[in-house]
């Protein structure tokens, strides 16, 4: 317990990168596997992780990311993106999914599927966009919180073009949207940063105990 909160008072979120250190490929498997295994709503899973390691393009990236340099600085930038959509067809193709895994018949999920179907049904094409998003923001914190463990440096970044990198990626062809971006590698010896005290409220200020 003492080593899981020492890791989370030393993340922070990186500001300069060393570009020079790279992210092993070992690692790197595992912070994909554990976004891999992020929990999600009824378990539908509506995201793509994308990850930028050609440095011509992660260049690209830096005008459309407010011209922080973490994006180009780290050893690869992660993308995480919502489902284009989330329709009746996916949830069919997610219950199959499931059924075959498990040993199911299709039909013994039956009831499952039309419970998902029917809440999805019930929101409007921009709630549903919001519904997908907030999916995503628990595989953002997964992610920090697997690389700080691994002592990998992390940026969490809501500040980018949206549109323009679902350009530069092709995104919308592979039926992705960009929702939120996380440079990932190690921090540099010069980041001022690195050594600031964290700031966060006191526990009772937080924390309501019923």
């Amino acid at each position: 317990m003492a080593q899981i909160i020492d890791d989370l008072n030393w993340r922070y979120a990186t500001k300069t990168f060393d570009p020079e250190k790279k992210v092993s490929k070992e690692d790197l498997e595992i912070l994909l596997e554990a976004l891999r295994l992020t929990p999600s709503s009824f378990g539908l899973q509506p995201w793509g992780f994308v990850v930028v390691e050609t440095q011509e393009i992660l260049d690209q990236l830096v005008p459309v990311s407010w011209n922080q340099q973490q994006v180009a600085q780290a050893s690869q930038t992660f993308v995480l993106c919502r489902k284009e959509s989330v329709d009746e067809a996916y949830v069919d193709s997610y219950i199959a999914d499931l059924c075959q895994k498990r040993g199911m018949k299709v039909e013994d999920m039956s009831g499952f599927s039309q419970v998902i179907k029917n809440f999805l049904s019930k929101y409007s094409e921009e709630s549903l966009i919001n519904w997908m998003s907030d999916q995503i923001y628990i595989a953002l914190g997964q992610l920090i919180t697997v690389a700080a463990t691994m002592k990998i440096d992390a940026c969490p970044m809501e500040g980018f073009d949206s549109d323009a990198y679902d350009k530069i990626l092709g995104l919308k062809e592979k039926g992705l949207r960009s929702v939120v971006v996380c440079p990932v590698g190690y921090r540099a010896s010069d980041d001022k940063y690195a050594t600031l005290t964290k700031i966060r409220w006191e526990l009772d200020d937080v924390v309501v105990r019923i």
